[in-house]
């Protein structure tokens, strides 16, 4: 059978499927990717027995016909293909013949049947969302995500939904990364899921269109998410989220409110001189003043000086300059406003004016 297609059609749909790929696989038939063809409607899966991800094109083609081509290769051969040309692809007892003009790429197949799929259970709540919602959660709170940590549910994103606003929420215990989005779809909804790391990265890379609307199946273990011709599923991890509401500064706080930009830039020069393991920077407020300072073990010594609005006590405090710039990059808006207590206690950094992000930087002993 026959299948005929614009290189064009073809490539996009295989980029978006090809990031669940795998480069290493337990079974060789996750390297591959399913092809299923019925009515003119090419449909291509791709899983990692974790993630799934199911989008669709059109082709020409007068059958129905499924099989596995690996994933990789393909995509490498459409993308290398003149934009816009013709392909052909013919399926020949366990090998696929890819044409187009006068190349021809026989690739092995693997049997559809064998190819894993997750199904979950039935959704206990549904409700839609905003691809551009989901995408800004995602944004400003994945780089807080804990990576192979042993307490495997800091290794994801908290997706909390309740009445009126879907909050996200990323920790490694070092940081913590919290981010609001208005909802009016939850009336009665109360739940908390936890999105395995891979997931939340892949999905922050599918949900390009911020006007489309998405909608959000949740089981017990599984979340699948259909916009457009994506449907993508994930198993959820399956653990105890921290209660993040308690390491949230509150009490006698002093603000300090700077330049987002400018103090982005010192601390950017600043962080060339730090501790290449550690990234220590060192913060000493005074009255309308940030003094910046870091060195390193071959004594080389960076310091700054930033002016902020500042009318608190004098005190020093130590940081990850990573952690920081990772917080300052996130934010939207020309002020950032940092409340801190002393220099033992973590610091909440928010954008002024605007409280549906806000972050927490545990302080260093330098």
């Amino acid at each position: 059978m026959k299948i005929s297609a614009n290189r064009d059609d073809l490539l996009k749909p295989l980029q978006q499927v090809v990031g669940v790929v795998e480069r290493r696989q337990t079974l060789p038939i996750l390297a591959n990717v399913l092809i299923s063809v019925k009515d003119n409607d090419l449909s291509l899966t791709a899983t990692d027995l974790e993630v799934e991800l199911k989008t669709r094109t059109r082709v020409q083609c007068s059958g129905e016909i499924e099989f596995t081509l690996p994933a990789r290769k393909l995509m490498d051969i459409c993308k290398a293909l003149p934009e816009s040309a013709d392909l052909s692809l013919e399926v020949e007892g366990d090998k696929a013949v890819l044409r187009s003009g006068r190349g021809r790429y026989t690739l092995g197949t693997l049997p559809a049947q064998d190819y894993p799929s997750i199904e979950p259970s039935q959704a206990s709540e549904t409700f839609s969302l905003s691809a551009g919602a989901i995408k800004r959660l995602i944004e400003r709170t994945q780089f807080a995500m804990a990576q192979q940590d042993v307490r495997y549910y800091l290794n994801g994103l908290l997706l909390e939904i309740r009445p009126g606003r879907v909050r996200a929420v990323a920790t490694d215990g070092h940081r913590l990364a919290l981010c609001d989005a208005a909802f009016g779809d939850a009336i009665g909804m109360d739940l908390q899921v936890i999105l395995p790391r891979k997931a939340v990265i892949e999905l922050g890379r599918l949900l390009n269109d911020p006007d489309a609307e998405a909608q959000l199946e949740i089981s017990g273990s599984h979340l699948r998410l259909h916009q457009g011709t994506i449907s993508f599923t994930t198993k959820l991890i399956d653990g105890r989220f921290p209660d993040y509401e308690r390491v949230m500064p509150s009490g006698d706080t002093s603000l300090m409110l700077a330049d987002r930009d400018t103090l982005r830039q010192a601390l950017a020069r600043t962080a060339i001189l730090s501790n290449e393991k550690y990234r220590g920077i060192r913060f000493r407020l005074s009255q309308g003043l940030l003094h910046l300072q870091a060195h390193n073990p071959e004594q080389d010594e960076a310091e700054e000086e930033v002016e902020v609005d500042y009318h608190g006590a004098e005190m020093t405090i130590g940081f990850n300059v990573g952690y920081l710039l990772d917080v300052l990059g996130a934010l939207d808006g020309d002020q950032v406003q940092m409340a801190v207590i002393d220099s033992n206690s973590s610091s909440l950094l928010t954008q002024k004016d605007a409280g549906e992000c806000r972050y927490v930087v545990m302080p260093m002993r330098l």
